[in-house]
């Protein structure tokens, strides 16, 4: 059973809260996006992936870039203005997809950021333009994120959460209201 968290109280941005999870699943994000025991030893775990692919071998500056990141990424998502658009924001999982698709996988990463490219994504459901329901996100640090378990896990979420909302019916934000109507 999973329930559903509104970030924006308005409707626009919401993140599912897993069975058994005490928080949902953008603000557990941070939270380990921030923990410098946790990202200690996932960088140690993943440290190949982010010198080979990121030309980056100490792991200290690699947690501060990380904290550096979350806190700007934090204050994208959680500073959202009433006019803001959030499909400026999200963008759609696979690279070559044009147009929208029911339920759509979308990810948000930061922009601009000096030395490297941010590794942080933020993986969401698409309902509608403006809509997004968030699934979790990863630390990614390869090219695809079949490459790697952390982030075939969060594609795995993605289709979870994308399964249970077509299962319940629910194809756009309408659908996902009345769904939350009738708990």
């Amino acid at each position: 059973m999973m329930t559903f968290d509104d970030i924006t109280e308005d409707g626009r941005l919401w993140a599912v809260r897993y069975e058994g999870d005490t928080d949902n699943a953008l603000y557990n994000l941070f939270e380990q996006w921030n923990d410098v025991a946790w990202l200690r030893a996932f960088f140690k775990a993943n440290i190949e992936d982010l010198s080979s692919y990121f030309k980056i071998t100490d792991i200290n500056q690699a947690i501060m870039d990380t904290i550096e990141d979350s806190e700007r990424l934090q204050c994208v998502i959680m500073d959202i203005s009433p006019d803001a658009d959030l499909d400026a924001i999200f963008r759609p999982l696979e690279n070559s997809r044009m147009a929208d698709v029911t339920l759509g996988k979308e990810k948000a990463r930061l922009k601009q950021r000096i030395r490297h490219s941010s590794w942080l994504r933020i993986y969401a459901i698409k309902l509608a333009s403006g809509v997004y329901i968030i699934t979790g996100g990863a630390i990614k640090l390869t090219a695809t994120m079949q490459e790697r378990e952390h982030t075939q896990a969060e594609l795995v979420k993605m289709e979870n959460v994308r399964q249970f909302l077509l299962n319940e019916g629910i194809i756009d934000d309408d659908g996902f209201i009345d769904y939350l109507n009738t708990l």
